[in-house]
């Protein structure tokens, strides 16, 4: 039986900023724990946070990502240096990874990861999903883990990202650490579920732009114009603008049909834009010519409401279930670079409070990356710009 514990921190030092979760989260006996997932900042070095975690549990697997920032149980700090761990005791898992996934080959690695996985343990019954954040073809993923697990299972996580840069991230798994990484967590606990669910407040606007030249992930084309110089004009940004410059304004939405809208709260999900060659937008999942792309605006109230109206619905759905953990992903773009201090820190109030048992947070693990995954009218789905929570239960 699966056991989850967390803790967070800002140090400088790598080492004792693991030794202090570790301690926070499992007190005196670290060394009893099979599974550390990390999430810290991109001012750390994974190699050295990882490295002291199998210091401390040496039999521990560890599994680790860089992010713009953390939530913990603790509260929410996105500084250079923001560490963030889960420890889990138990057996009932599973870990899979590979290197070098690109857009270009997203199906055949997740494929073969969750091939791997698969071999190990064909019990699973919920993955974590960790990969790259920048040039990957995410709906590709979902869809070779579920040529493997069947579309019964539930795919949740995020993507890596930086400093909100969209320039390099990481992953990791025990002593290696790699830039275009994945790797899938399988649990097999049957006691347990997973209840996924994500939101995100913008709206679009204006006169959409169609996908006039595509290939696969990539948008060559955006109304018969080169898609990035295209896509940098209707921002009003300069051809010299980075995709860091682009990622805070620059959501792009694609149409929900009615149903899925009223679902998610919100007629358009949204897609980032983390990477680029020459005037080629590198998109996040696969791109049909004919898509018509909005740009899109905050809605700070929209935002707070259907964040309300997500966590509520979490909480109802599972009245009578013991909650044991919390992951969370949350895109960069509505941390620091979308909410001043103070509203961030109520949006993540907000957010635990109904989760709160006797007054405490379960643990909770939480990261500011590039994407999210969670389930939209039944199906595992990739988002951007969003809130995603991921609440286990013992049943």
């Amino acid at each position: 039986m699966l056991e989850f514990f967390s803790a967070s921190t800002r140090t400088v030092n790598a080492a004792r900023g693991i030794s202090e979760c570790m301690e926070t989260a499992l007190g005196n006996d670290v060394k009893n724990c099979d599974l550390i997932f990390i999430n810290a900042s991109i001012g750390h070095n994974l190699s050295e946070l990882t490295a002291q975690a199998k210091k401390l549990a040496p039999d521990a697997v560890v599994v680790a990502s860089s992010c713009c920032g953390i939530i913990g149980k603790e509260g929410v700090s996105e500084s250079m240096k923001d560490i963030a761990i889960m420890a889990v005791r138990g057996k009932e898992f599973t870990e899979a990874h590979s290197d070098g996934i690109y857009g270009h080959n997203s199906y055949e690695k997740c494929l073969a990861t969750a091939q791997d996985l698969y071999s190990k343990n064909k019990s699973i019954n919920m993955i974590y999903f960790l990969a790259s954040g920048i040039d990957i073809d995410n709906d590709l993923c979902i869809a070779a883990i579920e040529k493997v697990f069947g579309t019964e299972v539930t795919v949740f996580g995020a993507t890596s990202s930086d400093n909100m840069r969209g320039v390099i991230s990481y992953q990791a798994v025990d002593s290696a650490v790699f830039e275009h990484g994945v790797f899938l967590v399988g649990f097999a606990d049957p006691t347990l579920v997973v209840d996924t669910q994500a939101t995100h407040g913008f709206v679009a606007i204006g006169e959409p732009m169609t996908v006039t030249k595509s290939d696969g992930y990539k948008i060559i084309e955006l109304d018969g114009k080169p898609a990035w110089t295209e896509y940098l004009n209707r921002l009003g940004l300069p051809d010299s603008a980075t995709c860091g410059d682009s990622i805070p304004i620059g959501a792009l939405a694609e149409e929900l049909s009615p149903a899925l809208a009223k679902e998610y709260g919100n007629k358009h999900i949204l897609r980032v834009v983390t990477s680029h060659e020459d005037n080629t937008i590198l998109y996040s999942v696969s791109v049909k010519e004919g898509t018509k792309l909005w740009l899109t605006k905050r809605d700070e109230e929209l935002i707070f409401n259907e964040m309300d109206r997500m966590v509520n619905s979490m909480s109802d759905r599972n009245k009578g279930k013991k909650i044991v953990a919390v992951f969370h992903a949350d895109c960069l773009a509505r941390g620091r670079f979308l909410f001043n201090r103070v509203l961030k820190e109520e949006l993540v109030n907000r957010m635990q409070h109904p989760f709160l048992e006797n007054g405490e947070c379960p643990p909770w693990l939480g990261m500011y990356g590039f994407g999210e995954f969670a389930k939209l009218g039944g199906k595992n789905t990739y988002h951007n710009y969003t809130t995603a929570l991921y609440a286990i239960y013992r049943k």
